[in-house]
Parts: C-alpha cells; sequence; structure tokens
C-alpha cells in the first residue's frame, strides 16, 4: 500500500488549526501536510517496519535520557515546519534549550524543524518521495538527518553539504548535534 495524496487547493485551505482538527478527528490515520497544502495519508507500516522504528526509537530515547539536553519524539510527533508544512519524522531529538525559549504548547505540534530527523524507509516508500522529504527537513532548519533505507544504505544529510551515503554501516554517529551518541545499526538494516 502507497501513501495517498489528497489535493485540496485552491478548493479547500486548511488553517493551521483546522489541519490539526483533521488530525485529532482522525487519530487512526497519519497525516502530514506539504508545504502547498497537500495532504498524506501514510498507511501503516508492516511488522518488520515497525520493529526497526521501535528499535531506532528506543535507542534514540536511551541516549536522550543519558544525555539529558534534548527531548527525543517518536513518529506520532507532528513539527510545523518553517515553510508551512507538517511533518512527522520517525525519530526525532530536539534540544531542550530551543524548546525553553519557545515555550510550545505540549499539546499542539511543534512549530519548528527538529534539530535531528531520521526516516526509516519502509516497503511502501518511494525512495525519491523520502529523499525529497529529508531535502525538505534540512531547508527548513534540521541540522542532521538519516534517511534508513533497511536494504543495506544510509543517506546521511547536513545543510550546506552534498548527501552522503554509505553502503552496509555497522553504525552511526550523531556528530555534534548529538554529540556521543552512536546508533548500533543491528537489528535495524537487514
Amino acid at each position: 500500500m502507497t501513501a495517498l495524496i489528497l489535493n485540496l487547493s485552491p478548493t479547500i485551505e486548511l488553517t493551521d488549526e483546522q489541519f490539526f482538527q483533521v488530525c485529532q478527528n482522525n487519530r487512526d490515520l497519519r497525516l502530514e501536510r506539504t508545504a502547498e497544502g497537500e495532504l498524506i495519508i501514510m498507511p501503516p507500516t508492516g511488522w518488520e517496519s515497525g520493529n526497526r522504528n521501535s528499535r531506532l526509537t528506543q535507542r534514540l530515547g536511551n541516549w536522550t535520557d543519558a544525555d539529558g539536553t534534548g527531548l527525543a519524539f517518536d513518529s506520532s510527533t507532528g513539527f510545523k515546519l518553517p515553510n508551512g508544512a507538517n511533518r512527522s519524522p520517525d525519530a526525532s531529538w530536539v534540544s531542550r534549550k530551543r524548546l525553553k525559549t519557545l515555550n510550545p504548547d505540549p499539546d499542539r505540534f511543534l512549530p519548528l524543524a527538529p534539530d535531528f530527523a531520521v526516516e526509516l524507509r519502509s516497503a511502501s516508500d518511494s525512495l525519491k518521495t523520502v529523499q525529497q522529504k529529508m531535502q525538505e527537513y534540512i531547508e527548513n532548519g534540521v541540522r542532521l538527518g538519516w534517511l534508513i533505507d533497511p536494504h543495506q544504505q544510509v543517506e546521511i544529510y547536513r545543510p550546506g553539504q552534498e548527501v552522503e551515503v554509505l553502503r552496509s554501516p555497522t553504525s552511526l554517529s550523531g556528530e555534534d548535534v548529538l554529540p556521543g551518541f552512536v546508533l548500533d545499526l543491528t537489528q535495524i538494516l537487514s
């Protein structure tokens, strides 16, 4: 099953509040909105992708708890990017310092791009679409992004740099964005 894209424009232009309410009224759906206002309805993943994503989120969460400088988020967290898109990375992290200066409503989407974002490609994801999403994250302020393709490839996204492609890596470094975080890719890559 692939994602469904609803192009509502110009007939319907959802405000941020209306989009939030659509998400609240349809909690069983995973919804995103592009900067152009298209609604993306993403299908649930298969059990293997779900297990990989759980391990990824767990490892990021464990490091976050030990480090204490930020908060980790799973794929159910919505971010309102500066370009107007509403996105939900598979895993992400935001520094406490940024959150404190913003003082966002905890019951709403975070009105910023995370410092760090990960997309774990599932069988239903088009590689090109996920690569475009990663570029969008970087263009909107994400400082480090990983596109993990379980078929032994990882793409690393950084602002102002070419995408780095790693084949069959055993681990990934959080670099200066997540100092000391090393993601062991055992049980995440097939």
